[in-house]
């Protein structure tokens, strides 16, 4: 199959269900001409099954990013099912978590274990995946995508989920930084807000949703990952070749709309 991703292996994380923008990288990808892997945590049956409704089913490896076995394992387990062109091309980057209480307007009473756990799953997950599969990425260089929501804003409900954002984008730029000399490109997608599993687990999500799309200049879809996904994959590109440590944002224009 020929197109912009023809020869190339790439990993997903965070494909839960098909509304999530994960899926929709995966199942471009592999339109586009990939192989495809996906990871799974915890629900491993449910990504699975997901998994037999892209164009080609998809193998899936258990990943839980707080897991260091998993981790220093991962390399090997994925490379498993990549037969003898044992390498990676692209990295898909679709994980985030906040403990209830660090989401909702809480942000002045939320304690540190659970911003800790945010910002560990949410921004640290980035560095250890990325290096979890370096001996992968390394052997013929290729790209780091990581999703975002835009972390100039103080978003409301957002709290400490927005703070673990910022330090997503600032891991994102350090990963750049010491990768670059290896071949390896790392960038964001900064998405507009998605009607997913994870939305549903932000308190007021639709507020949070309403002050992110009433600002859209081009207009915003909640039901429609696509636009976000198109952006994944065409980084995961060689269209790409000099990008690293970019924030692309795919949002129908909130972010450089004042009000």
């Amino acid at each position: 199959m020929s197109g912009i991703l023809s020869g190339k292996n790439i990993l997903v994380t965070g494909v839960l269900t098909e509304k999530s923008i994960a899926f929709h990288a995966a199942r471009l990808a592999q339109r586009e001409g990939a192989r495809v892997v996906l990871t799974a945590f915890g629900r491993r049956r449910l990504v699975e099954l997901i998994a037999a409704r892209l164009p080609e089913p998809a193998p899936v490896v258990d990943l839980d990013v707080q897991n260091t076995q998993h981790l220093d394992t991962l390399a090997d387990r994925v490379a498993e099912h990549l037969g003898d062109d044992a390498a990676l091309d692209g990295v898909v980057h679709s994980i985030a978590f906040a403990p209830r209480d660090a989401l909702g307007g809480n942000f002045l009473h939320t304690g540190w274990g659970s911003v800790a756990t945010s910002l560990e799953v949410s921004a640290y997950s980035l560095k250890a995946l990325t290096v979890a599969v370096l001996p992968l990425l390394e052997r013929r260089g290729g790209a780091v995508v990581a999703m975002d929501f835009d972390a100039q804003q103080a978003w409301p409900h957002y709290d400490w989920m927005g703070v673990s954002k910022a330090a997503l984008e600032a891991t994102n730029r350090y990963l750049a930084r010491y990768l670059g000399d290896r071949g390896i490109r790392c960038n964001l997608v900064s998405a507009g807000p998605i009607r997913s599993m994870a939305a549903k687990s932000i308190p007021g999500f639709c507020e949070l949703a309403h002050a992110s799309t009433s600002r859209a200049a081009l207009g915003w879809d909640l039901e429609d990952p696509e636009p976000a996904a198109r952006g994944v994959v065409a980084l995961l590109s060689d269209w790409f070749p000099k990008t690293t440590g970019e924030i692309v944002h795919v949002d129908g224009g909130t972010h450089m709309v004042g009000a």
